[in-house]
């Protein structure tokens, strides 16, 4: 990797965004530790790594858990860096889809809008299975405090709750947002320190590194099935979900990338940071929190009752008093993931509604004059998030759903422009790059991607058939939003995307901002 000089073109951030068709509207006011931080906050490792970890326990085990990890983790930084060095030449908030409408070599606009939606709709469900799980979480303390488990109505209570002031946090304006995103990154650094001394120090007995790195556990229900689901290793690999929808979301360094200062080098910066600091941040609490283990059955059985395996682990390791702390610790943090997220989200609608992709368009490109942010865009979304939750009032299988989707709708948005950089010989690169090491990366990334879809569109449990409760629906889900954004593109996509626009936000005709 390499900083290229600063060209006269690029040196201004403003300068640039208008080369790229677009006005300043946003604040400008986000540093690159800020620009880290938030998507650092949306990975948390003290939220998808907590709120899953009972996935991985089925599927794989502590092999998976941990040793699954560091693999996921590899490819997933081949995800970064590919995207990170398309984020140096379009520092946009669109982000994603602007990257692939702007790569293609034909039918532009079209690239654009489908990757768009998936990256609109896998954002929305980010936000609602990070703020469903901190629900869980936060329930979860009330069980360990109490002895009295919450039913789902009652967590889903504590899921609106916690949307409500996420979406109020953001409306009061990007500065409290930084300032937020800052503490967060910390609280999640000191918070994993934490929980991974207080373990260690713990006076029980710990798994050898052997057995947390290498025990092979098969709760799936296919063992024993034959055919390719009953293979050993088909458990392991579903239980890399756990690790896949961990470390997502880093994408929301390109969505404030316009408040972000010197842009082109400290968005790409951000994504990829955010990414390595959680893989060894995560490795280290994966291996502490399953070294930690005093009963497999016991800690796996508190996901049963609305609770976490972590949770269970923290009350045998370090007893009650202890043990809610470390839960609260992990509480906090997703509390702050949540609020990330509907960040990112908020700012990807709006750069989607300014190029006329939503109903509704202008009411959600609108920025506020006195904050400098989206805010019916951020409402816009919170309000998505809900609805989208809403059968886990019911069913918890809508949240593992959701969970499907958000990895699958991501990053088949995530690989899309990096298969149309690979593709177009006309890419140059920007301020920061990766050089030589471009091309495999980029097409490892593109394998892994590809690998990871197919494989969560697959049952995780048995028998995982329609109408049984172990029904995987992200196949459903992707197909409908396919269905949608194709449906929505011949409805009145083609005549208005990049096309008709709200007026105000571009510097130059909408017919050139993919030229």
């Amino acid at each position: 990797m390499k900083a290229r000089g600063v060209s006269t073109e690029s040196a201004d951030d403003e300068s640039m965004l208008a080369e790229l068709g677009y006005k300043q509207e946003l604040h400008r006011g986000m540093s690159g530790f800020s620009n880290f931080a938030v998507s650092f906050s949306i990975i948390s490792i003290l939220a998808g790594c907590i709120t899953t970890y009972y996935l991985a326990m089925d599927a794989g085990g502590p092999l998976a858990i941990n040793t699954g990890w560091l693999i996921c983790g590899a490819f997933v930084l081949c995800v970064a860096l590919a995207m990170a060095e398309i984020c140096s030449v379009y520092p946009t908030a669109g982000g994603l889809y602007w990257w692939a409408g702007r790569l293609a070599r034909s039918r532009k606009r079209e690239w654009a809008w489908f990757v768009g939606w998936f990256n609109f709709l896998g954002e929305v469900a980010v936000t609602a299975s990070i703020d469903y799980g901190a629900a869980l979480t936060w329930s979860a303390v009330y069980t360990m405090i109490t002895g009295n488990a919450l039913g789902l109505p009652q967590v889903f209570v504590i899921f609106a709750v916690l949307l409500l002031l996420h979406a109020l946090l953001n409306t009061f304006g990007v500065d409290l947002v930084k300032i937020l995103s800052s503490v967060s990154a910390w609280w999640h650094v000191v918070g994993v320190a934490i929980i991974v001394v207080a373990l260690w120090v713990a006076p029980v007995p710990h798994q050898s590194l052997s057995w947390t790195f290498t025990h092979y556990v098969n709760n799936t229900g296919f063992q024993g099935t034959g055919g390719v689901f009953g293979l050993p290793i088909y458990a392991f690999l579903v239980g890399l979900l756990m690790a896949q929808y961990t470390l997502t979301g880093y994408d929301a360094s390109a969505h404030v990338a316009e408040e972000t200062r010197n842009a082109s080098i400290e968005a790409p910066k951000g994504i990829v940071r955010s990414v390595w600091v959680s893989i060894v941040a995560g490795s280290i609490l994966l291996v502490s929190v399953t070294a930690a283990i005093q009963n497999y059955d016991t800690a796996r059985k508190a996901a049963d009752a609305n609770g976490l395996p972590p949770a269970q682990i923290f009350l045998d390791a370090l007893g009650e008093r202890l043990g809610v702390t470390m839960v609260v610790i992990c509480g906090v943090a997703q509390f702050f993931c949540g609020m990330a997220s509907v960040t990112a989200n908020s700012r990807m609608s709006y750069a989607f509604s300014r190029d006329n992709a939503l109903p509704g368009s202008r009411l959600w490109a609108r920025i506020n004059p006195r904050t400098g942010t989206p805010t019916n865009s951020i409402w816009l979304c919170a309000a998505l998030s809900f609805i989208l939750t809403v059968p886990a009032i019911w069913n918890t299988t809508a949240f593992f759903a959701v969970t499907s989707v958000a990895v699958i709708g991501l990053y088949i948005a995530y690989a899309t422009p990096i298969l149309l950089r690979r593709l177009n010989p006309g890419f140059r690169q920007g301020r920061w790059s990766l050089g030589r090491w471009s091309a495999p990366i980029g097409w490892i990334a593109i394998v892994w991607v590809g690998f990871i879809v197919i494989l969560f569109l697959l049952p995780q449990y048995s028998p995982g058939t329609l109408g049984d409760p172990t029904f995987n629906f992200a196949p459903v889900t992707v197909v409908v939003v396919a269905l949608f954004a194709l449906g929505s593109w011949f409805a009145g996509g083609r005549k208005h995307f990049m096309r008709d626009v709200p007026e105000g936000h571009d510097t130059k005709p909408a017919a050139e901002l993919l030229s």
